[in-house]
């Protein structure tokens, strides 16, 4: 042991336990982003806007305006541990927030826009969000409760200045105008891999809602489990479909998941019809889609009566609550897809099991 250690471990370290030697780098959410951006830079990410079209742009593309953002909010005087909160559909510019936020040392605060008026007044009130980004769908929801968010300092709409809509909020600004000046070099913030990197509040509990707060380490340690062949089976080749929101414990940790395996993810916006989600899928050659069986039951019979089914679909992976037996029979034995059901709660990251039988 003597010999040993004189040749590998330094003096002062002799007669502490033993360590590795191996390189330690601090597992962070931008790391994700990066090695998207670095591995797999022209891979797509496409979604269907709240305005309407399409936008389709690259993970190389996202990492540039994720470091906009993130010198933005510097700029703005946000510093490590403000929270900020979103009222996003899924889109590119909300996962942008995601990465740009946490990245230069903020924490992404989701909030679900079905929660009553009163119970959202109360969350942002708690979290005391510096900032609000929201969609365009939901400034008529802000602008009601405006008088009663004091902490709020400014209001970013998700949009370009040519949607952006005439408002009685008194610091809002378009996301693009808020973005225009940041510096696609910015250099993430320098974090403790422990140090939090979203926030996601829970009403499955008496009383008020409760905050689940969640780390950098526990994060992307949630993006690799996820990405595991008996969980949710993602790799570079997939073209994944979050029809769960981003408002709902960060999309089970889609948005992360897909940019640690570089896969292609398609957004579906504010449209969950079922003709939308389906035309959507195979147009962009879908392969996988997670979601709650009241999206998947609709789609099922919309697929039954026009044949539409998408071709590339093979897995469908549904939780937030007990999928019916003829949902599964039907996914499985009619249509070949592969059927998973997931399980967690938000204060688990949130996954905690899928079932592959």
């Amino acid at each position: 042991m003597d010999s040993f250690a004189s040749r590998f471990i330094p003096r002062h370290m002799r007669r502490q336990a033993m360590r590795g030697r191996m390189m330690e780098v601090p597992l962070l959410v931008s790391s994700l982003i990066e090695h998207a951006g670095d591995v797999y830079p022209d891979r797509e990410i496409v979604t269907r806007t709240v305005e309407g079209p399409i936008h389709r742009y690259t993970w190389n593309d996202a990492r540039a305006r994720a470091r906009k953002l993130g010198s933005a909010l510097v700029a703005h005087g946000i510093t490590e541990g403000d929270r900020l909160g979103t009222l996003a559909w899924n889109t590119y510019r909300h996962l942008e927030v995601y990465y740009g936020v946490s990245g230069m040392g903020g924490v992404c605060h989701t909030l679900n826009p079905r929660l009553h008026p009163t119970q959202l007044v109360y969350i942002v009130n708690h979290a005391e969000d510096r900032i609000l980004f929201v969609d365009l769908t939901f400034v008529p929801l802000v602008e009601a409760v405006a008088e009663q968010i004091p902490n709020v300092e400014t209001v970013v709409v998700l949009t370009d200045s040519a949607h952006m809509p005439e408002t009685s909020l008194v610091n809002a600004i378009s996301y693009e105008d808020f973005i225009s000046d940041g510096d696609v070099d910015f250099r993430w913030a320098h974090l403790d891999e422990h140090a939090a990197a979203a926030l996601c509040y829970t009403s499955g509990t008496t009383g008020n809602p409760k905050g689940a707060l969640y780390s950098n380490r526990s994060t992307v340690l949630h993006a690799f489990g996820v990405c595991m062949p008996d969980v949710f089976d993602l790799r570079a080749a997939s073209t994944v479909l979050p029809i769960v929101p981003m408002f709902h414990a960060c999309a089970w940790g889609i948005p992360y998941a897909a940019a640690a395996t570089g896969a292609k993810i398609v957004f579906p916006g504010p449209r969950y019809d079922a003709d939308a989600l389906s035309d959507l899928m195979s147009q962009e050659g879908v392969t996988y889609c997670a979601g709650v069986p009241s999206v998947f039951i609709p789609l099922v019979q919309y697929w039954q009566d026009t044949g539409a089914k998408p071709e590339s679909l093979d897995m469908v992976v549904v939780g937030g609550a007990a999928p019916p037996r003829t949902l599964i029979a039907t996914m499985e034995g009619e249509f070949g897809i592969e059927f998973r059901h997931a399980w967690g709660m938000t204060e688990m990251s949130p996954l905690g099991s899928v079932n592959t039988l």
